[in-house]
């Protein structure tokens, strides 16, 4: 039990599970690869949360199958960059956050800790709406409520503590195969345009035009949406941690790399499985319902279209939806869907509060503080519509969730260019180091999201209705100067404490040279 509250802490990253789960040795390939099993699902999670839906599902309903080529690429770019933090906790021992921490001083440690709380927090308010709404469809329970009640899924948490970090895999991994047969169950209902579909994969410029605006939404805004609520900050923290939780010999090379390889091919199967389950949330907003029949795109409107037979696309969706049986399936999905990230994102709160601050909080005190903070934007956008109409409080909703993963995206350089800079260090990684063309593709993607994010946030900012026009672009040009001058301070701190460890021989090369040596002697 905790004497305290908070503790100083500054040793292995969540050293509950650090190194904890044992590897056959001498066993085959797919023994091996389910004893790696677990981590990608845990991240996974994060891909196919509330926000994914929200994103998906309305750049479905508004611009059909025009965005499937931006769940591809950013699935893409969630592959490399889980693979370079998955990578990074397996060399160096040390998670996102550590590493960042031990390169930096304490007042920007301290800034770079707040960006990524908030960004949990982003998330964590898409995941209350989820929730909070499927509990008000499945049971009639109130909004606020049903926001209040999503507070006490920490006990859902003290649960899974107590079951044991392999079974938390294995729980995680069966939840998200019941929200992709739900989804693939209802797409197979509809009459998709699959040559549209696989057209809709290969990238085009409409993607980021700042025109037509439907739904509130351009499709820059939506591919940003999307990039928010596929590739997040929080979750390369998260996969930097619990890749460190099976037992590797850091002594031989041999085990370095089959605990890399292993954990690679975990993490591609299922964020492969996450982009199935996004593509099929977009197909669903594009083909489940007919065109334009959808007025109110949020989950409640979801919801009781599916009910709605003279909004479905033709008469075999429109019988199974009498019965109930597709409305009650969403909502139980998306009930699971929120439910399933509770760990995740209290794992991540705590590695980043340790890693940059240096303070550890039980995993239940450390929940209810991330979600107590998170339910406030909500009830308050629950309040400031009680008066106005149902569409306008559904709209409001939505418009919160979808600006909560816009957020996403901007707090993303600041974990990315970190990592970046880390994994493309030979000192660091030693032969881990990021192949050149790894290396071109990481910061091509890291300079191409920057620059969009920053180019779209005059724009979002006024799409926020609460000050004039003038004013938000005003705040926006502000914004983005700040962002540039913290991303330039990161990545200068960065690059001079990557530059100590090379000077000082405490990276990885080092250790890597030492161990050959070993190893001839010893031969």
């Amino acid at each position: 039990m905790e004497k305290h509250l908070f503790n100083h802490t500054n040793g292995k990253s969540l050293s509950e599970v650090n190194n904890s789960i044992e590897v056959p040795k001498r066993a085959g390939f797919w023994k091996l690869l389910w004893a790696y099993t677990g981590p990608g699902a845990l991240v996974a999670v994060g891909y196919m949360d509330p926000g994914n839906w929200a994103t998906s599902i309305t750049g479905g309903q508004s611009f059909h199958y025009e965005l499937m080529s931006t769940i591809l690429i950013s699935s893409l770019m969630a592959m490399l960059l889980q693979y370079m933090a998955a990578k990074l906790g397996i060399v160096t021992q040390t998670d996102l956050a550590q590493a960042i921490r031990m390169r930096t001083g304490r007042p920007l440690g301290i800034v770079l800790w707040i960006i990524t709380e908030l960004a949990i927090m982003a998330t964590d308010i898409a995941e209350v709406i989820g929730a909070a709404i499927a509990l008000n469809l499945l049971f009639n329970i109130p909004m606020v409520p049903a926001v209040v009640i999503t507070v006490f899924d920490v006990l859902v948490l003290l649960l899974l503590t107590k079951v044991g970090f392999r079974k938390i895999e294995a729980i995680v991994s069966c939840l998200i195969l019941v929200i992709l047969i739900v989804f693939a169950y209802e797409v197979a209902l509809a009459r998709v345009n699959w040559q549209q579909a696989f057209v809709g994969l290969l990238p085009t410029s409409k993607i980021i035009q700042r025109s037509p605006v439907i739904g509130g939404i351009s499709p820059l805004t939506g591919s940003l949406g999307i990039i928010g609520a596929t590739v997040m900050p929080h979750n390369l923290y998260l996969h930097s941690a619990i890749s460190q939780t099976r037992k590797t010999n850091h002594n031989d090379l041999n085990a370095i790399r089959q605990t890399v390889k292993f954990t690679t091919i975990d993490s591609n199967i299922q964020l492969t499985l996450a982009f199935i389950v996004n593509a099929l949330l977009l197909i669903m907003g594009a083909a489940v319902f007919k065109v334009g029949a959808v007025k109110d795109s949020s989950f409640f409107g979801l919801y009781h279209a599916l009910n709605n037979t003279q909004m479905l696309t033709n008469p075999i969706l429109a019988g199974v939806a009498r019965s109930g049986i597709l409305s009650t399936l969403f909502a139980v999905a998306l009930l699971a869907s929120g439910q399933n990230s509770t760990i995740t994102g209290t794992l991540t709160g705590q590695v980043i509060m340790e890693g940059y601050i240096h303070l550890k909080m039980p995993l239940w005190a450390r929940r209810l503080l991330t979600r107590g903070l998170s339910v406030i934007p909500v009830l308050l956008c629950v309040a400031f519509t009680v008066n106005g109409s149902v569409a306008q409080q559904h709209f409001a909703l939505n418009m919160l969730m979808e600006h909560s993963q816009v957020f996403l995206a901007f707090a993303l350089p600041f974990s990315v260019l970190p990592l970046l800079i880390m994994t493309n260090n030979k000192a660091e990684m030693g032969e881990f180091k990021n192949k050149p063309i790894w290396q071109i593709l990481g910061w091509g993607s890291a300079l191409i999201l920057t620059f969009l994010n920053l180019y779209n946030l005059p724009a979002t900012f006024v799409s926020f209705n609460f000050m004039p026009v003038a004013i938000a672009k005003l705040i926006a040009y502000i914004v983005i100067a700040l962002i540039s001058f913290l991303l330039l301070w990161t990545c200068i701190e960065i690059y001079l404490g990557d530059r100590k460890i090379k000077l000082n021989h405490t990276g990885f090369e080092a250790k890597e040279e030492q161990i050959i040596k070993n190893e001839e002697k010893e031969g």
